[in-house]
């Protein structure tokens, strides 16, 4: 059993709030666009740290993580991207990989907005954590924890960080 911090669109911005609601994760997902790379090692010093860049992301974050990621975590096998879209309306970049083999858990970022859907047709819940950072045009920002037990989730929490 793992339990897992989600969280995207920091945008450079550090808050403690990360390591207070992620102190009972075992790992901590970043879906991109970090900012700045001490958000990423701040981070990675707390827990593990998996992640994607994200458009926003310079060089440095680059080279740092991959624009896709794809990896198992207990039986679930998990596909991340910052930009990937939803259930019926995957992005273009991402559609034909996930409609190829799709993954039991699609991680995405990018527009700031708070989803957790189930996609029927494909058996895969996407999760898009919202923004945990101050820039963007969202009005509060967000995070997301998640127990992965075998091939199951439970205990998914939204937690929301306070207005930006």
């Amino acid at each position: 059993m793992k339990r897992i911090g989600i969280l995207s669109d920091t945008h450079g911005l550090w808050d403690d709030k990360y390591l207070h609601y992620f102190e009972p994760c075992d790992e901590i997902w970043h879906a991109g666009d970090f900012g700045t790379t001490e958000v990423a090692d701040r981070l990675a010093a707390f827990r593990p740290l998996r992640g994607v860049y994200g458009n926003c992301d310079g060089g440095d974050l680059r080279l740092m993580f991959k624009e896709t990621l794809r990896f198992k975590c207990e039986d679930v096998d998990v596909l991340m991207k910052h930009i990937g879209g939803y259930p019926g309306n995957y992005d273009r970049s991402i559609v034909g990989k996930i409609m190829a083999s799709p993954p039991k858990l699609f991680i995405s970022g990018h527009s700031h907005i708070l989803k957790i859907q189930y996609d029927k047709h494909l058996g895969l819940l996407h999760i898009n954590p919202g923004a945990a950072g101050a820039y963007g045009w969202h009005k509060e920002r967000t995070i997301v924890r998640l127990t992965i037990d075998g091939d199951k989730f439970t205990d998914c929490e939204v937690i929301t960080l306070g207005t930006k």
